[in-house]
């Protein structure tokens, strides 16, 4: 039998449109937006000024304290100025407008093709390589890469789990980095293990990547420590907390960390990013992100550089259709609507959607019939419809006694509703003013 998770989950139609689609490289646009808030955490404080020439690969914004990340210039040319401008959030934040002129990279980067396997350097050396390099979680959470090699005191690494699952319906990019850059992958995992003073690796790949999972399995065989683990579908079997119940049957404790059960997990496109910083001293600055959508001309996996306004992305992959309702950025599950597509790409974009009209437009709202059914889906084992009842009533003690923090706003509640009430809004809702509470408290 298949392992997977045991509490709640779903399972939405895949959609996986663009899963036999190459990895493409987009052009480089003609200016770029580096927002300096793309990571969990601190902004990046700038180093650079309006006029100043950058290259590609140069460090334009430094990482502003422990939480924080360095940033990298995507492209060479000249700093415009360095002002607000509206990202993935719909929110406008602090950014670096950069004019492209050419492509020159600075020389430290190994832009060879060889692929190289043999590294030397201590746990301590590939963690401050990676906090040089601005590497963060790709998955989409943003956590800066170096903070969760920082295992705390008291604590001991056991294991290391590699995300492949890739659950979120029409996002292909993790399964296109797979099967094109596999051995980088496993060298990229081979630090991690590394780094972390592991001796075991496991990457959870669900069944429906078969391909992925028979090349994994066969270049695994030449890396000690490291094995792929097949997993039934289901969603959202790509969270940590699922990924760890499923892959290792261990359950990381309400308001816990990973660490907390001796166990870090890293994303796959985090993972090769890992293994171009260490190898070819490559700085985050890129990413594949996958187009998709059922009236898009050409569902599309694309290299692209972080800062790119994602219509550039979306005229590739064959332009805007005319019966788009909503364009999301990220999945269908959790992803949010966005008021523009000129936003730039950031380091956690995986995907951009494309919804149909008739696909995004909202149901009416009906009445709660206390059938349960989001009780039962809800993988963190809450109680959505009283989550939602509380946030539209901002009873915010109340909330955190339910323990509205351990919500990974997965949104299968919404997904499985009968009376299409929007639960994972007001979640996320009364999330954000639990959150603020908690802050406040602690300082």
């Amino acid at each position: 039998m298949l392992k997977t998770f045991t509490l709640g989950g779903v399972h939405p139609p895949e959609n996986k449109l663009s899963a036999k689609e190459i990895i493409k490289e987009l052009d480089i646009p003609e200016n770029v937006t580096v927002p300096l808030a793309m990571h969990l955490g601190v902004p990046a404080k700038p180093v650079v000024e309006k006029g100043y020439p950058v290259k590609t690969g140069q460090l334009i914004a430094k990482g502003d304290g422990f939480v924080s990340a360095n940033i990298h210039s995507p492209v060479s040319g000249k700093v415009l100025k360095i002002d607000k401008a509206l990202d993935v959030s719909g929110y406008k934040k602090d950014a670096i407008f950069i004019n492209t002129e050419g492509d020159e990279w600075i020389e430290t980067i190994d832009r060879s093709a060889e692929i190289i396997k043999d590294f030397n350097l201590s746990p301590e050396e590939i963690v401050n390589k990676i906090n040089d390099a601005g590497i963060v979680g790709l998955g989409g959470a943003t956590f800066p890469s170096h903070v969760k090699l920082s295992v705390p005191r008291g604590k001991k690494a056991e294991y290391l789990l590699i995300n492949g699952v890739e659950c979120e319906p029409y996002l292909t990019s993790d399964h296109a980095v797979m099967l094109e850059r596999s051995e980088e992958l496993m060298v990229g995992i081979s630090i991690l293990k590394k780094a972390l003073k592991v001796n075991k690796a496991f990457i959870g790949i669900e069944v429906n990547k078969p391909d992925a999972i028979e090349k994994l399995s066969n270049i695994a065989q030449e890396f000690k420590g490291i094995s792929v683990q097949p997993l039934e579908v289901k969603y959202p079997q790509g969270g940590e907390k699922q990924l760890i119940k499923a892959v290792l049957s261990r359950e990381v404790p309400s308001g816990g960390l990973p660490i907390d059960v001796g166990v870090v997990v890293f994303n796959v496109g985090t993972s090769l990013a890992v293994y171009e910083a260490i190898q070819k001293n490559k700085p985050l600055f890129e990413r594949v992100v996958t187009v998709t959508g059922k009236s898009l001309q050409k569902p599309s996996n694309f290299k692209v550089r972080i800062g790119t306004p994602l219509i550039k992305l979306i005229e590739a992959a064959g332009g805007l259709p005319e019966d788009t309702g909503k364009i999301i950025n990220g999945g269908p599950m959790m992803g949010k609507a966005l008021s523009s597509a000129e936003v730039p790409v950031i380091k956690g974009s995986s995907g951009i959607l494309i919804l149909k009209r008739e696909e995004s437009a909202r149901k009416e709202v009906g009445p709660c019939i206390r059938c349960t059914m989001c009780v039962k889906v809800c993988p963190m084992g809450l109680e959505p419809y009283l989550l939602m009842t509380m946030s539209e009533k901002a009873l915010y003690e109340s909330l955190e006694k339910e323990k509205i923090m351990d919500c990974i706003e997965c949104g299968s509640c919404s997904y499985i509703c009968p009376a299409n009430r929007p639960m994972l809004d007001y979640i996320r809702l009364g999330k954000n003013q639990v959150g603020k509470i908690i802050r406040e408290r602690k300082k």
